[in-house]
């Protein structure tokens, strides 16, 4: 049986599963209407949430700006992966236009210097996925899967990230799952309509017991994506499932989830710039683009012990996760609450895309090196295709967290104490491999092109591995990083005035090795070691006074750091004879929260300042950049009758406040736009829904200098659902319905730009038991 026969019966069997779960609900009750009505204000001010808070709170107590989605306001959106879900949260930038996963993702004004999320932490289930969030090559979202799962998503900007939270000082992103609480579940089949794409999605939660629960969700997916590539492009999905006893004092869950799924990835493609404006080159659709082709060779790449692997192109990103976890909470009695999560996660895969080296061009004396054509001369333009080829060999976890909490009567109000500890063990192990071939400048199934300077023997190649950009990439990373953290809260309660003050030390020892190839190979004089400690106390005071019961007014103050990894490899030694560069975030916030009637607002005030060490693998640059950004959130919903509208505006004025290189002082980060905006309006009309979002964002600039412009643009996302029955729900989703050209980022030099996807249409049909 082959590996995708293997995947697809294991997925089979998961479905059905389902299936027999739900021949057994035919004689359920359907629910009617009147139930699954929810009359409640979109942005659940009185809601209790549990991210960025050491107890759980409302938002209207809380002295933190946190947005939460449920699964009904993620549908608005469309969105085709985990990160475009966060394309609909005020004062977050979600660069989502690299496919599922290798997003840039940042929150106010904070810079994304290099890519991935750094100041950010993707959490599920309050425990990080990945405790770095911008590992080349290797970012969390890449392991984070929406589905039929999630209950709810908690997205908490600034604030307590920074002590509640280790390497989230902007911010921390928590996807809830599901634990069978609701009863019952759904099967359901969605299509591409404009593309070819087939998934099953399923979720059923039970009771075992009356006092113990279950839930299990997952999916299979598989097509050849929204940018059409020849080739099974998608194949793969997701299971996890948890099972809950209640205690009379508490409750005891343990989970699972496994994960192996492979995906394109969608790197900048080849464009002309001119005086800072970008533009399209003939043949190549930057929103459709796809350089995975049926024309590829396999990519021979060096393992870390100099064997030769022979690799699939056409694979993209490969990632593989299984994870257990345990979670408990008891009632000690007189007050005393202990609260316990632990995760044990093993992630592996492969990273293969293809980045542009220069622009497209046209040339002589080519002929076609693959596809039908092969051996043909070949006159049209071609660029260098650089295959980004990274073996994820061990990027596994185990983390835990620990808490005690006890509130005191004190005076006329009440005093809240909480001390946790966390530890966690994340491995950063990476082959790295950067081979380069001559590639047909078409985004629609391209052919390798032999020339003079091709490789012999090898249709296409012009220079492998440490012959690629002055042999910097064939690199060998195997590190591991242990973190300690013990962290305190308290807060006070009195009438409408909550306050509340925390701290965190965060101690990191990191160990390993890391390697750089010469003339094809790995030598053990070129070992590099890591040996070194790292330590730092983080802080945030917050204040929050209740005018009302429909209005509060909070502030806030807070520093914290992100921690480096890989990204300060390869530069200063690691070995602990020279000072470890961190990265620091500090924050003030101030804002209101006011409901009046159907209508409520969340308005945040912010200033970021943030000093940073970083290297960009596509420039080979290393720098150490000082930001300040002020700015202003505003998150709003109103309702009236079957017409419900939700939405938010981020303005942010950013500078680069110092920097090694004097002539960017006083410029705008790159890709920092002043204005990002959501509008997501909805209407009910009797069996149906009609739905859009309206995502924007002004121009910014594509380098740090300014000399390139990545021009504003609009989303328009639309969906209509149609309840058939009680039980069955047939839906339309459009994802970019202008089929808007939005580019998200710029080589420095120009030559490249990636840009979101296209239109994509798929439609679904679901059944609820």
């Amino acid at each position: 049986m082959t590996p995708q026969q293997h995947r697809m019966t294991r997925m089979a069997s998961v479905v059905t599963l389902a299936v027999l779960h739900m021949a057994g609900a035919w004689a359920q009750e359907a629910p009617t209407a009147a139930s699954q009505e929810k009359e409640k204000n979109s942005l659940n001010l009185n809601t209790v949430i549990v991210t960025g808070t050491p107890t759980g709170t409302s938002k209207m107590k809380a002295s933190v700006a946190i947005s939460s989605l449920d699964a009904d306001q993620i549908a608005q959106s469309s969105p085709t992966n985990a990160a475009e879900i966060l394309r609909a949260v005020p004062g977050v930038r979600a660069e989502s236009s690299g496919g599922e996963g290798n997003a840039n993702l940042t929150v106010r004004g904070v810079p994304i210097s290099a890519g991935g999320a750094r100041y950010v932490q993707f959490q599920e289930d309050g425990l990080p996925v990945l405790l770095f969030g911008d590992i080349a090559f290797a970012t969390p979202d890449m392991y984070i899967r929406a589905d039929g799962s999630l209950s709810h998503l908690e997205v908490v900007r600034g604030g307590s990230s920074s002590t509640l939270a280790t390497n989230a000082p902007g911010g921390i992103i928590n996807f809830i799952t599901k634990n069978g609480k609701e009863k019952g579940g759904s099967i359901g089949i969605t299509k591409g309509l404009d593309f070819d794409q087939t998934r099953f999605d399923f979720d059923y939660g039970a009771a075992l017991s009356p006092k113990t629960r279950m839930f299990v969700a997952g999916y299979y997916r598989q097509g050849d994506s929204s940018r059409p590539a020849g080739v099974t492009a998608e194949d793969g999905g997701q299971i996890r499932g948890n099972i809950t006893h209640d205690l009379d004092n508490g409750y005891i869950r343990l989970s699972f989830k496994h994960l192996d799924d492979k995906t394109p990835m969608n790197m900048p493609v080849p464009v002309k710039t001119v005086n800072g404006t970008i533009s399209e080159l003939p043949g190549i659709d930057p929103r459709t683009a796809s350089f995975y082709s049926p024309y590829w060779t396999r990519d021979i790449v060096l393992d870390k012990n100099n064997q030769k692997i022979a690799t699939n192109v056409n694979d993209g990103l490969h990632v593989q996760s299984n994870a257990f976890g345990a979670e408990a909470s008891f009632r000690l009695g007189d007050g005393w609450t202990l609260d316990e999560k632990f995760r044990k996660s093993t992630n592996t895969g492969r990273f293969i895309s293809l980045f542009p080296a220069d622009s497209a061009n046209n040339s002589t004396g080519m002929t076609y090196a693959t596809g039908p054509n092969a051996g043909k001369a070949y006159t049209g333009p071609a660029f260098t295709a650089t295959v980004f080829n990274t073996s994820l060999d061990d990027l596994g976890s185990t983390t835990n967290d620990a808490r005690i909490s006890k509130a005191f009567d004190f005076g006329q109000g009440k005093l809240s104490a909480t001390a946790g500890y966390f530890t966690s063990i994340q491995n950063v192990a990476l082959t790295w491999n950067f081979n380069q071939y001559l590639m047909q400048a078409t985004g629609d199934k391209p052919a390798l092109l032999n020339s003079a300077a091709t490789v012999s023997g090898s249709p296409g190649l012009l220079a492998q591995g440490t012959n690629v950009w002055g042999g910097c990439c064939n690199r060998a990373i195997d590190a591991q990083y242990k973190t300690n953290a013990l962290y305190a809260n308290l807060g006070w309660e009195q009438g409408d005035w909550n306050v509340d003050g925390s701290a965190r030390n965060d101690k990191q020892s990191a160990s390993g090795t890391y390697n750089q190839a010469v003339n094809q190979a790995y030598s053990q004089a070129n070992t590099k070691f890591i040996n070194y400690t790292v330590n730092h106390t983080s802080y945030s005071f917050g204040v929050n006074y209740r005018l009302n019961k429909d209005l509060a007014l909070f502030a806030r103050t807070s520093e914290g750091i992100a921690f480096n990894a890989d990204r300060i490899m390869f530069g200063n030694p690691l070995d602990g004879s020279v000072p470890i560069s961190t990265n620091i975030v500090k924050q003030h916030e101030a804002g209101v929260k006011w409901k009046s009637g159907d209508f409520s607002s969340f308005v945040t005030m912010f200033q970021a300042k943030t000093s940073e060490s970083n290297f960009e693998a596509t420039t080979q640059k290393f720098s150490a950049n000082t930001y300040d950004a002020k700015g202003l959130e505003i998150e709003a919903s109103y309702k009236i009758g079957a017409f419900r509208m939700t939405g938010g505006l981020t303005y942010t004025n950013a500078s680069i406040a110092n920097a090694a290189d004097a002539s960017i002082i006083g410029k705008t980060p790159r890709r920092q736009a002043k204005y990002v905006y959501q509008i997501s309006p909805t209407y009910t009309m009797g069996d149906a829904v009609f739905g859009a979002s309206l995502i924007g964002t002004t121009k910014s600039f594509g380098d740090d200098a300014n000399t390139i412009t990545l021009p504003g643009f609009n989303v328009l996302n639309a969906f209509v659902n149609y309840q058939l029955t009680d039980r069955l729900q047939a839906s339309v989703g459009i994802n970019n319905l202008l089929n808007t050209i939005g580019y998200t980022e710029v080589e420095g030099d120009g030559h490249a730009a990636r840009s979101i996807n296209g239109r994509t249409i798929r439609a679904t049909l679901k059944y609820s038991f």
